[in-house]
């Protein structure tokens, strides 16, 4: 079985403030993650893919089976590496002085696309000809120059990305060639979804117990709100949707 070359590279041309220490360590982070157990134990055609259907009337479809998850995760983290990009260009991050507020926010656009590029080089590794367009946003009313306007929006949008991946786990087919593997690559971006999550609450409620607030947690079996909430795919796009102007579909992603 044919291994591909893995390369994930993070674009430092914007930004360019930043140290060439930071880049340089989250470069190789990206690295790592890409050249780990990943996927890629293979590209070649024995890799039993789902192919995509055709797009009607030239609109996009996810697809099926495990590409259909990876393309749905490609879509929500090219959605959430666009709007830091967009942060860390407005006047709400750059009237910010050194500190740890600032920092978050450009470790979080760091992770971010980092993520996009990971699943990007992974679809690119076994479906080369089925992946997810460069996707188009529009935020509406956010404003980017406007501390609220941003850290609701970012909580908003970690909160969905949290139990989105809580709710694609499952429909992952492990006994699919790499399922396994994509199972618990989910199970390590969720983990930090969840941390810039709760690191935005924080900021915005700072020293209550906002990270863990009840509104984002379920009951299972009786034990109390203790359990992060898990949103299938079509809650969730029909709810990021708003930001995504370029049209696609999710037809013939599983349900369960």
């Amino acid at each position: 079985m044919k291994k591909p070359v893995i390369k994930v590279e993070v674009s430092t041309e914007t930004h360019s403030k930043t140290s060439n220490s930071r880049r340089q360590f989250l470069k190789m982070g990206g690295l790592a993650v890409a050249g780990s157990s990943l996927l890629l134990y293979g590209c070649s055609d024995d890799d039993d893919m789902d192919p995509i259907t055709p797009p009607v009337d030239g609109v996009f479809d996810l697809g099926a089976g495990n590409l259909g998850i990876l393309n749905y995760a490609y879509a929500l983290e090219q959605l959430e590496a666009d709007f830091y990009t967009r942060v860390i260009d407005g006047a709400y991050y750059k009237g910010l002085p050194d500190g740890d507020e600032k920092t978050l926010l450009e470790d979080v656009w760091y992770h971010e696309v980092i993520h996009r590029e990971f699943f990007k080089t992974a679809i690119t590794a076994v479906a080369p000809d089925d992946i997810t367009p460069d996707l188009a946003f529009d935020y509406g009313n956010v404003n980017f120059d406007d501390r609220d306007s941003v850290l609701a929006t970012a909580l908003l949008l970690e909160d969905t990305g949290v139990s989105a991946y809580n709710g694609a786990g499952k429909l992952i087919d492990v006994t699919a060639p790499n399922g396994d593997v994509y199972l618990g690559l989910a199970g390590k971006i969720v983990s930090v979804e969840a941390r810039h999550a709760s690191a935005f609450a924080d900021l915005i409620n700072p020293g209550t117990t906002a990270f863990a607030r009840d509104g984002i947690l379920v009951d299972l079996g009786g034990t109390g709100l203790s359990y992060d909430k898990a949103t299938p795919p079509s809650d969730v796009l029909a709810a990021a949707g708003g930001f995504i102007t370029t049209e696609f579909t999710a037809n013939q992603l599983p349900t369960e």
